[in-house]
């Protein structure tokens, strides 16, 4: 029975109230979270103080990386009608700032430490990666993180990220393992380049992690390539050398669909003399920052099909990949023990015929043959000292192959906690022989592929929401259609 009264439960709880007057069509999501969970909790794959719901992000994320210098901090404050974030042509902001909504008029600042301790933000915990990336920086969390509250409206619903350019950075890995992290939280990625540094393959390195390593991900579709500050190329001879120079760069990094905007901050523009220049450049600059705003606005929606999302792609994993990926942790740990227990049962042996055919061991066997005694009592001292062994065996093992697990699961891509996960298979009451994993049986799929049906139902009650191919008029009170999670919590309440 899922634990009703722990922390993770209220904070779900929590959560579920939010959704009630936020979003009422993602409040099944959250039953079916606690499904996935029981399942994992019977695996050994999440502690009981966790649970899946709490490792994504429930509000819409937008993160905005690039290069120093690239005006990311001038667009957000643009963005957002304020001057929240510092300003100017050097790196001012080395940290990320995790920018949320507030009711109140001032704006607040506040360290590291309020989002690596708090679920209900992105960046929970982060301190432990940074740790392993960077041993002792995890202690210096305050020196990467900084969470600013604000009151404009545009935030309301939604979080956005600032971060520090990374092509430059004296924390560079660390700071890498952090914008990858943010990456795959986030709804919609803005990445910026300078229009005033028109030397695009002096950033090779940095166009690779900003470009070429996120073009093939699966939500390729989230990232926005904004180069910005380009009323500083109205004054070239060919400012369309510019954009052509950084279009190649990047093309070349394998970006060759859209998703490539040019604009600049009108507020903090050069002006442009040519009357006819200046207009076009303000209508292309009118048009795409009126594209990207569009998309900063709509991210709610693809925030909603994220979590669905991640709802089927967490059951399907579990079933799909990580069981397979205990079977085979679990058939190395077999294999290592029925080979540590060969060559204890082959030293014995040799160590036996040793005795035996030394000068008086056969004298000595076979006066031993003669007391009804011995020979049982031989056997029975053998037989202990022999599982002793091969107890120790086991563990160690065991403990050899749980060592390579966690970097095994993160080349995978799985994230669970898989080393505890097979060391919950690895218990002295558990044969070596038993194949199918702790918690996974018939219920466990049972739950799984009911939960997969469900996420096909929150689809289509999104898609009832957000499109209407019929041309139908909607009811925007329409209520969500039960689905079996919802069913099955109320049958075990009643």
């Amino acid at each position: 029975m899922y634990p009703s009264t722990n922390a993770v439960e209220q904070r779900l709880k929590n959560l579920e109230a939010h959704l009630e007057q936020e979003n009422p069509v993602l409040l099944g999501t959250v039953q079916s979270f606690r499904t996935l969970d029981r399942v994992a909790y019977g695996m050994g794959l999440l502690e009981k103080d966790q649970s899946y719901a709490t490792q994504i992000p429930w509000w819409p994320l937008i993160s905005v990386l690039g290069t120093f210098s690239a005006g990311k901090s001038t667009f957000v404050n643009h963005f957002l009608g304020s001057k929240l974030q510092r300003t100017g042509n050097q790196a001012v902001d080395d940290r990320f700032t995790v920018i949320c909504y507030s009711r109140e008029s001032t704006d607040h600042a506040l360290p590291g430490v309020a989002l690596d301790s708090d679920p209900r933000f992105p960046l929970y915990q982060i301190s432990k990666d940074i740790e392993l990336v960077s041993e002792g920086e995890g202690e210096r969390i305050d020196t990467y993180l900084q969470l600013k509250a604000n009151s404009s409206e545009r935030l309301r619903g939604r979080i956005l990220i600032d971060s520090p350019g990374f092509d430059a950075d004296a924390q560079r890995t660390a700071t890498l393992r952090i914008t990858d992290h943010i990456i795959g939280l986030s709804d919609l990625v803005l990445v910026f380049f300078d229009a005033r540094h028109p030397e695009p393959g002096a950033m090779r390195d940095t166009l690779k992690h900003l470009v070429a390593d996120t073009i093939k991900r699966p939500d390729a579709g989230k990232f926005l390539y904004i180069l910005n500050q380009l009323d500083t190329t109205a004054r070239e001879d060919n400012p369309e050398d510019v954009i052509a120079a950084w279009q190649r760069a990047i093309g070349e990094e394998g970006l060759t669909a859209g998703r490539f905007y040019t604009i600049y901050n009108p507020d903090a523009a050069i002006f442009i003399e040519d009357a006819a220049k200046r207009a076009r450049y303000e209508e292309k600059r009118d048009q795409d920052l009126k594209e990207i705003h569009r998309r900063m606005q709509k991210v709610e929606v693809e925030r909603a099909y994220r979590i669905v999302s991640a709802v089927d792609r967490t059951a399907k994993d579990i079933e799909e990949r990580t069981v397979p990926f205990l079977q085979r942790a679990i058939d190395r740990w077999r294999r290592r023990t029925l080979w540590g227990d060969g060559i204890v049962l082959g030293l014995a042996l040799i160590a036996l015929l040793a005795w035996i055919f030394r000068g008086d061991g056969l004298a000595a066997l076979q006066s031993a043959m003669d007391t009804s005694w011995v020979i049982p009592t031989l056997i029975i001292v053998a037989f202990v000292l022999f599982v002793a062994a091969h107890f120790g065996i086991r563990s160690l093992a065991a403990k050899s192959v749980a060592r390579s697990l966690t970097a095994r699961a993160a080349e995978e891509g799985l994230y669970s906690n898989l080393a505890r996960a097979f060391t919950r298979n690895t218990c002295w009451w558990r044969t070596i022989f038993a194949r199918t994993p702790v918690g996974w049986n018939t219920r466990a799929r049972r739950r799984l592929r009911k939960v997969r049906q469900d996420a096909d139902l929150y689809v289509q009650t999104l898609n009832d929401r957000f499109t209407n191919p019929s041309g139908d008029r909607l009811d925007s009170d329409l209520t969500p259609p039960r689905t079996s999670a919802e069913s099955a919590a109320t049958t075990e309440r009643s």
